[in-house]
């Protein structure tokens, strides 16, 4: 089939985000301007550069206590920072339960059952238990076409890998098995990899 996205899809569940898989997610955490802590997944997520590192992430809907976006996007714009922490498969139900549509300055790392630890280049908690968290500046909010679809990109200025997950020297994804969005309902975890060489690479 083919169709174009203005004429509908005709089909009973959009198969977009399921045609772009898998999705890395990007569980973001945040501190508002009365330092209460925010937390919350995103699956339009990834890293966009490395010299200097650099991610990005996008926020679809809006809140209706809320002036624009999420409560992500509004205490990025208040603080200039944020903190991305990489969901393994053993805390999926954390990061399901964080994905709760909850009051703005409830603690989502309260009711996910979460530790917090702090981050040490900026001003904002991480998921103690996660495998991996990116501390980031904001550098750009950027309006996109369609309604209340916000982009954030943020430089890294800080990376905590968890000391289990280096095996000779390598980040090793297989001793965490991260987690990755799908279409409708749909989640995959990585317990396998192989590598390939480019060509004329040895």
């Amino acid at each position: 089939m083919f169709y174009k996205p203005e004429d509908g899809h005709g089909l009973p569940h959009n198969p977009f985000k399921a045609i772009v898989t898998p999705r890395p997610i990007g569980w973001i955490s945040t501190r508002d301007s009365d330092g209460r802590d925010n937390l919350a997944p995103y699956s339009f997520f990834n890293a966009i550069a490395d010299t200097p590192p650099q991610v990005m992430f996008s926020s679809l809907a809006s809140k209706p206590d809320r002036a624009e976006g999420k409560d992500s996007v509004s205490n990025i714009r208040d603080s200039g920072v944020f903190c991305v922490n990489i969901v393994e498969y053993a805390l999926r139900d954390a990061m399901n339960a964080s994905s709760a549509s909850l009051p703005a300055g409830e603690d989502e790392f309260a009711v996910a059952g979460l530790e917090k630890a702090e981050c040490q280049t900026i001003d904002c908690a991480r998921v103690a238990a996660a495998p991996a968290a990116l501390e980031c500046r904001m550098t750009q909010i950027i309006p996109l076409k369609g309604d209340q679809n916000i982009l954030v990109l943020g430089e890294v200025t800080g990376i905590y890998l968890r000391d289990n997950c280096l095996v000779d020297g390598i980040f090793d994804i297989t001793t965490y098995n991260p987690l990755s969005r799908l279409g409708y309902r749909d989640y995959t975890a990585v317990t396998e990899l192989f590598s390939l060489n480019r060509p004329g690479q040895s």
